[in-house]
């Protein structure tokens, strides 16, 4: 288990090499003058692979300098953000529940949902193991990257089952090296998210999903955020962003070859392949992000910020963060700025 002073060292670290890159990318806060944006994405099957594949986004903001950089978790997105080197992210919940908790407290707002986790996150046994249920787990190898939505529902899934974390040792691996020690044979069993973990079900038995977690009571998702200082600064390229985000929901939806077409040349896999994929997640409808459930309105924040403390509150129990924010902290993290009106210009 990772201890706090730990974290923070790491982070230090990372962020004191993220600085001196030669490329400008810890450039501080934005101004309104500088007119370039920073995204970070991650490899997961999602409409924000749509509108990078796209170019959407290059396509409605001409006046800006795009830069896309691929993250293998958010852990590093939150790193990327202390070290002010990316304005807008595709990140797990639990890793933005962490970077709204002390000691990191990143001045980031949730603006988007992607997706809500279904059976495209889970906790596989690998084959040979002889675990066949999560109490089998105990003293056991799991691998899983931490500070991920996976890594939280694992914990959950060790809670749920009676499991003490010191009973199982979790190491903390990116969804290509699991994949890699999968194969070596180091590993009893890996949650982990795809397309990794289609690779995994190959030679293993799913033993929990994150949607059977969400029924449970631990939801995740995949959510886009903004950095405080961009949103402030560029609130009309925000809104641009969140309605090619919603364009992309609405092709998942609508022609959803379309859309597995471009998420499998962003995964470099078949269309077929990624329609399974994609059926595996749960896309909302644009109009609901501004919903009671989710992000809400300027005037009533929605649900989503009850998930993100329930999930800090969760963190803390489990020892992996300081503190946890108060509810007002968390409120102010969901950016509603002119949301319904976005959504319907979609």
């Amino acid at each position: 288990m990772r201890k706090p002073l730990a974290v923070v060292a790491a982070l230090t670290l990372a962020v004191t090499a993220l600085s001196g890159c030669g490329d400008g990318a810890a450039s501080g806060n934005k101004s309104a003058g500088d007119k370039t944006i920073r995204l970070a994405y991650q490899a997961f099957p999602s409409g924000d692979l749509v509108v990078k594949n796209q170019g959407w986004l290059e396509k409605a903001l001409p006046d800006y300098k795009i830069t896309w950089t691929k993250f293998d978790s958010g852990a590093s997105i939150n790193t990327a953000f202390v070290a002010k080197s990316v304005d807008i992210a595709a990140i797990g919940s639990s890793p933005v529940a962490r970077g709204l908790s002390a000691p990191l407290n990143i001045p980031y707002q949730v603006a988007f949902v992607l997706d809500v986790a279904g059976d495209n996150e889970a906790l596989v046994a690998r084959n040979g193991s002889n675990v066949t249920a999560i109490a089998d787990l105990r003293g056991r190898k799991v691998a899983t990257p931490f500070a991920s939505t996976a890594h939280y529902s694992l914990l959950a899934a060790l809670d749920r089952a009676g499991v003490k974390e010191s009973e199982v040792t979790i190491v903390d691996l990116e969804p290509q090296d699991i994949l890699a020690a999968w194969t070596r044979g180091d590993l009893d069993a890996a949650y982990t998210w795809l397309p990794s973990l289609d690779e995994l079900k190959k030679t293993g038995k799913v033993l929990v999903t994150s949607r059977e977690l969400a029924t449970a009571g631990k939801p995740t998702l995949d959510l886009g955020v903004v950095s405080t200082a961009f949103a402030e600064a560029h609130p009309d390229a925000v809104d641009a962003w969140r309605k090619v985000e919603a364009r992309a929901l609405e092709l998942i939806a609508s022609d959803p070859e379309a859309a597995a077409t471009a998420v499998g040349k962003e995964l470099n896999i078949g269309t077929a392949d990624a329609k399974h994929q994609l059926s595996q997640g749960v896309f909302l409808k644009p109009a609901d992000l501004a919903s009671a459930e989710w992000l809400g309105t300027p005037g009533k924040v929605g649900g989503l910020a009850q998930n993100l403390l329930a999930a800090a509150q969760f963190l803390k129990a489990q020892n992996k963060i300081d503190a946890v924010p108060d509810r007002a902290a968390v409120e102010r993290a969901i950016y509603t700025k002119g949301l319904p009106d976005v959504l319907q210009q979609t």
